[in-house]
């Protein structure tokens, strides 16, 4: 007879109510896997992470101490009735991984740090301990470099305009303006003639411009610390990661500063002992720079009893990477490099190996970036979490993982306020006859084009080697969609986005964040915002600006943002709906002004298709009609962009590109994050592109992408050293019919021939 203990064999949801879920009551089994489902912005993430992941999350850190908590980030309690039967939640997102490049795959998977045991025991000549192999340690790092591998080089043109003084704006560095406090520290040093054109400066005014040390001069009654300006320029910018900056400072150091490996370890990162240390010929940092898989092989080859338990650790923690298809990375790899859905598999080694078991596992979309060949083995490292006794909570939207699950929860009916709700819970073959968007589009196939377009010409792509292409030459067709193939880290982003995207003609559309504030919406991104106030001013006879959260219009408690962040000194702050304008970001003279009978906080709570049939004027259409277009009509305009998904980032900024109505558009797995249903709408758009004029080069692994193609290039046969090789180039058709790769195989499979 079964124990009160073994009776939690459900997760119970009572009453959510997060985002746009409608009061939503549900039974999730537990060490099952279940897959949830339904169209972006039916409720899943909101029901999955902003509900569940949230509250397990929220309940492990009320066990911390206040002091531990200060300094996590702070978890809202969910808009729930009821949850009961939970465990400890671990959530495995697309987030990107660090932007900190002392950060690799083999330090974010604790690798590197049992490769630096073994040579600190084994490595001949023997160094020290296994600091001494850390480019992170002052021990181990290369003193030229301080361990990052790179040196860089200022094109001082590039900072000044030689030809101005100081007071006419000779430095051209962003921030810097002629009469900003910056320059102003220079011009008033003492050490130049401000009116001085630069190029007249004498050999000791240029040197104390760009390099003088670090002094105290006076301005005024005030003392400040001046520097040469390349030094603050390499504190001020070369310091900080370029993936965190913001775009115009990213455009400047790009510009500005060229990056070559370091002339005394070569890019390796380690100082000269280090280096010397070798295991079998073999040194660290070469270990490190190995394709993953070939590492594996060296170190299964390692016998020696003082270290066996570790071999045997490392040796399974790079098989895992093998076996979750990442073996074509090395451990070298900054971690800030790796895609969305590189991150996450990153991350899910992690877990692999833990002892620990009754914990629920939560997956955003793990297929992403997964060629069918690879979806497979993500299946059966789900199934694997699961069969350790497990509960693995999976959003997702391809059909083969759907199809393995215990249990689906499919949400519905539509976006955004149209979805919110249960339409179905059960088994797969239930789903399949249950009548819902899911489970009519599950075994829904997309055709192969009969008649493709014919090119009107070619962009010639010759001796490409970049990271593992092999000298790759290959024509790819104007006017036309072509979509390049591949398993991941078969070469496809290295050579469409290497020898590409630098193209003054190209936009290249990805799924990287947008920079931006909590006050950054799709309205305000748009420029759609523009429009809205020009509107209301005109519609009531005053000011745009009034209906700006960033100017005169905002609420002046919460300046504008809706919430009010309170500080709780040792614990975690709390944001609150400001109590002054109830969330509406506006004051209420503001609010008394209304076009069409809406206040503009209504209107900024709007979907994207209710705005549409709101808006009149031709502005605000034009770019609400380009946000339906990309499949964002349930986005509402004041959502913030923080909270959007990679694949709605990436459908945003599609939305803004195609009015600049650019020749050739690079887009990069645009299926992320897109129903089945909705796969039909993304492909019409892309037909539209190229019926406008336009070239696409779409790179993706869906197969309904590769049959509605007009040209496919197939890179392979694998990953890493193994790919790099045009494997395949003809018409979808011409690779079912004669393709011998293995996206043929799965295209075959897929279009049923």
């Amino acid at each position: 007879m079964g124990t009160a203990a073994d009776s939690h064999d459900v997760i119970e949801v009572r009453g959510a109510r997060e985002n746009n879920l409608k009061d939503v009551s549900v039974d999730i089994p537990k060490r099952r896997l279940t897959v949830f489902t339904g169209v972006s912005g039916s409720g899943k993430s909101s029901l999955v992470f902003g509900t569940i992941a949230a509250e397990s999350q929220r309940l492990i850190n009320e066990t911390y101490t206040a002091f531990i908590q200060s300094f996590m980030a702070p978890v809202g309690r969910p808009d729930v009735d009821a949850l009961r039967n939970l465990s400890a939640a671990i959530v495995v997102d697309q987030e990107r991984m660090g932007a900190n490049s002392r950060s690799t795959v083999g330090t974010a998977t604790d690798a590197h740090t049992m490769l630096r045991i073994l040579f600190s025991r084994l490595g001949e000549p023997h160094v020290g301990t296994s600091g001494a192999f850390s480019f992170n340690l002052p021990e181990g790092m290369c003193p030229e470099c301080e361990g990052l591998g790179r040196v860089s080089t200022i094109d001082v043109d590039r900072l000044v305009d030689r030809t101005k003084s100081l007071n006419e704006g000779a430095i051209t560095v962003p921030g810097f303006t002629a009469d900003g406090w910056l320059t102003q520290t220079y011009a008033q040093s003492g050490f130049f003639d401000p009116d001085l054109p630069l190029e007249q400066y004498t050999d000791q005014q240029w040197h104390d411009l760009l390099h003088k040390e670090n002094t105290k001069v006076k301005l005024g009654k005030t003392n400040v610390t001046y520097e040469g300006l390349v030094l603050r320029v390499q504190r001020s910018f070369l310091a900080k990661d370029r993936e965190s900056m913001q775009p115009h400072i990213r455009a400047f150091v790009d510009r500005a500063v060229t990056f070559k490996d370091c002339p005394e370890c070569r890019g390796a990162r380690l100082n000269a002992a280090a280096l010397s240390s070798k295991i079998n010929d073999v040194n660290i940092a070469e270990c490190a720079a190995m394709q993953i898989s070939d590492l594996a092989d060296w170190v299964a080859k390692i016998d020696d009893e003082s270290v066996r338990p570790m071999v045997a650790t490392l040796k399974e923690t790079l098989d895992s990477l093998v076996e979750i298809g990442l073996g074509y990375l090395s451990l070298d790899r900054q971690s800030a490099t790796l895609s969305g859905g590189e991150a996450q598999r990153v991350k899910m080694v992690r877990h692999l190996g833990s002892a620990l078991t009754d914990i629920t596992y939560v997956f955003d979309e793990p297929t992403v970036g997964l060629h069918p060949h690879d979806i497979q083995r993500m299946n059966d490292l789900l199934l694997r979490l699961k069969d350790k006794g497990n509960t693995v909570l999976v959003v997702e939207h391809k059909p083969e993982t759907i199809e393995i699950a215990d249990h689906v929860v499919d949400l519905g009916p539509g976006a955004g306020v149209h979805g919110g709700e249960i339409t179905y819970t059960g088994t797969v073959e239930g789903l399949r006859a249950a009548g819902t968007l899911t489970g009519r589009h599950l075994d829904h196939r997309a055709q192969l084009r009969p008649d493709p377009r014919t090119p009107r010409g070619h962009i010639a792509i010759t001796g490409a080697n970049l990271h593992n292409l092999k000298d790759v030459s290959v024509d790819i067709p104007l006017g036309v969609l072509t979509v390049v193939t591949g398993v991941a880290g078969s070469g496809k982003s290295s050579l469409i986005h290497g020898s590409l995207g630098s193209r003054d003609d190209v936009v290249t559309v990805d799924q990287s964040p947008i920079r931006g504030s909590r006050r950054s919406n799709p309205a305000t991104y748009t420029g759609l915002l523009d429009p809205i106030r020009t509107a209301f001013a005109k519609a009531n006879g005053v000011k745009p600006a009034l209906f700006s959260a960033n100017s005169e219009g905002a609420c002046p408690k919460c300046k504008g943002i809706g919430l009010v962040y309170t500080d709780l000194a040792m614990m975690a702050g709390v944001a609150s709906v400001c109590e002054e304008c109830e969330g509406k970001r506006f004051t209420p003279a503001v609010l008394e002004h209304k076009l069409r009978g809406k206040d503009i906080s209504e209107v900024l709570a709007m979907s994207v298709t209710e705005a549409r049939d709101f808006f009149t004027e031709k502005a605000a259409a034009a770019i609400l009609g380009r946000l339906v277009d990309v499949g964002l009509g349930y986005v509402s305009l004041g959502q913030p962009l923080t909270t959007l998904s990679g694949g709605e980032r990436q459908r945003l900024k599609l939305a803004i590109h195609m009015a600049e109505k650019a020749s050739t558009y690079i887009l990069d797995e645009p299926t992320t994050g897109l129903h089945l249903a909705d796969v039909d709408q993304l492909l019409g758009l892309l037909d539209r592109l190229v019926d406008d004029g336009g070239t696409v080069i779409v790179i993706e692994h869906h197969q309904a992408v590769m049959a509605h193609a007009d040209w496919i290039i197939d890179l392979g046969p694998g990953a890493g050293h193994d790919g790099g090789r045009i494997v395949f180039t003809g018409t979808p058709a011409d690779l079912v019919a004669d393709g011998s790769t293995l996206t043929a195989q799965h295209l075959r499979a897929y279009v049923g021939r």
